[in-house]
């Protein structure tokens, strides 16, 4: 089969497509012919050797990739052949999902439901579970104002979509006219460009003063921004990523001067409960069915072209989800 293999850490040109020999289901597995397949910002980072101490990383050569979508075409010992021939969503061990054959665990599989293909699918599979599960962390209600840093990317157009449904004011923050409108047509009630010297006033503008609520996955000096926009007694912030590269850089005394909460929160652990992740994931597909969301796959390439796609997601210019194709 054609596999993208990552020889040596590095730029995004270390990402080439190699045939290796097939994968072989062992006990509690399961094969997916994989129709689509994600692309994780920390895969990029995996990649440039940042993160070398990543959970489940393999030695090199390795082929990266978790959140995959396909046909079941193999089993392992111990799972049922009732499975073969099934259209899913499935995470692999951590490694193996840039292929044209993935092995993932028979417990990781997710009915995908016939109105959605398999791009959309895993546009919203882990990214709307993380959305959801972050809501409820920050325990959003009905007319909170709430800011959503990166709301143009893959968890932030899921998270505009359903803070609108929880009945909040949604103020998304984005770099750049495409991205900007695309938020508004999600449904923020205001889209507001970070990369202005001013754009934290603008925010405090339309909020008619702080916010409620921020969603931030930025950190660095845009994460401190935000911070200081949270409405004193109501304020809370969640933090679950620093892609900016920086954390966010809070003293405990700040948080009791103003009263506000700080939260951190981790993908991981939503994972490490499968029972929850899998209601979550159920939810969000539910709703795509419906109509009530929409999957945003901003673009695609083949798996020849993975190291484009990287480039892409580590410059910002990519919109939702990014996917590759075998």
């Amino acid at each position: 089969m054609r596999a993208v293999l990552l020889k040596d850490f590095g730029p995004p040109d270390r990402l080439a497509v190699a045939e290796v020999p097939d994968p072989r289901p062992g006990p509690g597995e399961v094969t997916v012919r994989v129709s689509a397949v994600g692309i994780q910002f920390l895969e990029t980072q995996i990649r440039a050797g940042l993160m070398r101490d990543a959970p489940g990383q393999a030695p090199l050569p390795l082929v990266l990739g978790k959140e995959v979508a396909g046909e079941v075409v193999a089993t392992g010992p111990g799972v049922g052949e009732a499975v073969l021939g099934s259209r899913v969503l499935a995470t692999t061990a951590a490694v193996g999902g840039y292929a044209e054959l993935a092995v993932v665990p028979a417990d990781s599989l997710i009915p995908l439901p016939e109105a959605l293909d398999t791009g959309a699918a895993v546009a919203l599979y882990r990214h709307g579970a993380t959305a959801e599960a972050l809501i409820r962390a920050a325990r959003v209600a009905s007319g909170d104002r709430v800011l959503v840093q990166a709301a143009a990317g893959a968890v932030g157009t899921i998270l505009v979509q359903l803070l609108k449904r929880r009945g909040a004011t949604v103020i998304g923050t984005a770099g750049g006219g495409q991205k900007l409108t695309l938020v508004k047509e999600l449904g923020a009630d205001h889209a507001v460009d970070h990369a202005l010297p001013d754009w934290a006033d603008r925010v405090r503008e339309v909020a008619g003063g702080g916010v409620d609520v921020v969603l931030d996955h930025i950190g660095g000096t845009l994460g401190r921004e935000a911070f200081g926009l949270l409405a004193s007694e109501t304020g809370r912030q969640v933090v679950f990523g620093f892609s900016s590269g920086a954390p966010l850089d809070v003293k405990p005394l700040e948080l009791l001067s103003r009263n506000l909460t700080l939260t951190g929160f981790s993908a991981r652990a939503l994972w490490s409960r499968p029972d929850q992740a899998r209601e979550l994931v159920t939810g969000i597909l539910d709703l795509a069915v419906e109509g009530a969301i929409r999957p945003v796959v901003g673009q695609t390439f083949p798996l020849e072209e993975a190291a484009a796609a990287h480039a892409a997601v580590e410059a910002r210019t990519t919109v939702g989800k990014t996917l590759l194709i075998p």
